[in-house]
């Protein structure tokens, strides 16, 4: 079988008092750093991010499905695209047809290497007719900047530059409208961008995040952060507002069927093999790959190669049968032990005893009440209702428990887009 193992993932850091040098502390840092009771941190893309504000998650991820999480996003890369040609840049870098997109919009899109193969992904906004902003799990300068050779546009890296917040959930309209200026909240469409203030501070609105559920992002400078937080929280008291780390995120972007660089594909840049590598239409992001007439961008020709012959691999979506695995764990006398945090480990999944891939991802779905997974397994089984088995481990013994293929995403609130 051919390999499609993801590469591994940073674990969670045991931080107590200051942190190490390694390890920046954004500009909400001195907020998030006293909320944070639990002590639990991860390194996220050299800063530190917490885990969960409290000793378990749950509460913050219960304020995302029915009030509001406040979350640090700031380790995001962020890179400015500017010039006559910023658009055919982006256009030639992107998958997505970038020239499509308005000023005061926002796409979300992949991009690839020359082979088709998956750099990243991440969104780009239109500020104006010469203007983007890109965000990234990853490091990209170079790769935008190469790509910009013999172009008049220049990509700067303004990571630093800008603070974000994700205000996520059913009632971040309510808080945002009461607070922003300038801007008509209450208008925004589902992935566009209005610029405003809170108070004194300049932010830019994106409606858009990383929960699958109704949500913005804030973008500002960093001199303004402290004073964003803390009117957010503020008004955030009486809807419901709680600051939440990334154990919740994990939980609510599985159940919004949302990728993870890393675990749910390899980059191109750090598979090992060839066989990590994923490509649009193996990672479920086929629709973002929107063919140009007379224009290439950047996996093009690869791309087209793939559409016109399947590749073997696809993603979906698995619920597993809960009985079964109530029944696995119960057998030695323990609770269902994959209730809690979601879980980034790679496990195989089965067809009639053959392995025909593995979900990448998994959590057990608070709000659905069902065990999910995000998978990686061979096309011919992809198709909605079809029988498989997932791979689980109780007390060291390897079982197999019962799933089904399901379309994503598993939780779909009409109020995401409304």
């Amino acid at each position: 079988m051919r390999d499609k193992s993801p590469a591994s993932h940073l674990a969670a850091l045991p931080f107590r008092g200051k942190f190490p040098g390694m390890l920046l502390e954004t500009p909400f840092h001195p907020r998030t750093a006293a909320l944070c009771h639990s002590r639990r941190w991860r390194n996220w893309s050299g800063y530190a991010a917490a885990l969960s504000y409290e000793p378990g998650h749950e509460y913050e991820y219960y304020a995302v499905r029915s009030g509001s999480a406040l979350f640090d996003v700031s380790p995001l890369r962020k890179y400015e695209v500017t010039g006559p040609d910023a658009a055919a840049l982006m256009d030639r870098v992107m998958t997505r047809t970038v020239f499509r997109c308005a000023v005061g919009r926002v796409l979300y899109t992949p991009w690839c290497d020359e082979a088709g193969k998956l750099i990243d992904d991440g969104t780009v906004q239109r500020l104006s007719a010469d203007t983007f902003r890109v965000t990234a799990a990853d490091p990209c300068l170079r790769w935008f900047q190469d790509c910009a050779l013999g172009m008049d546009a220049e990509v700067r890296d303004i990571t630093l530059d800008l603070a974000a917040l994700g205000l996520q959930g059913p009632t971040s309209r309510d808080i945002l409208a009461r607070l922003v200026t300038g801007a008509d909240i209450a208008a925004l469409p589902y992935f566009a961008l209005a610029e405003g203030s809170v108070g004194a501070a300049p932010v830019t609105i994106t409606r858009t995040g990383y929960t699958g559920d109704l949500g913005y992002e804030i973008w500002v400078r960093p001199g303004h952060a402290l004073a964003v937080w803390d009117a957010l929280t503020e008004e955030g008291r009486g809807h419901g507002l709680a600051p939440a780390g990334l154990d919740a995120l994990d939980v609510a972007r599985i159940e919004a069927g949302l990728l993870l660089k890393e675990v749910d594909y390899v980059s191109a840049w750090t598979a090992l093999i060839e066989s990590r590598k994923s490509s649009p239409y193996e990672a479920g992001l086929g629709w973002a790959v929107q063919p140009r007439p007379g224009r290439d961008f950047v996996g093009r020709s690869a791309l087209e190669r793939e559409a016109a012959k399947r590749s073997e691999w696809a993603f979906a979506g698995i619920e597993v049968d809960w009985p079964p695995v109530e029944a696995r764990f119960a057998a030695v006398g323990l609770p269902p032990l994959v209730a809690g945090r979601a879980s980034r480990e790679a496990v195989p999944v089965f067809e009639d005893g053959r392995q025909i891939g593995y979900a990448t991802s998994s959590t057990f779905s608070p709000i659905l009440k069902k065990y999910v997974a995000l998978a990686t397994i061979q096309r011919d089984f992809t198709e909605p209702g079809t029988r498989v088995d997932v791979e689980l481990t109780v007390e060291f013994v390897r079982h197999k428990v019962p799933a089904t293929v399901v379309k994503t995403p598993f939780f779909d609130p009409a109020r995401k887009r409304r």
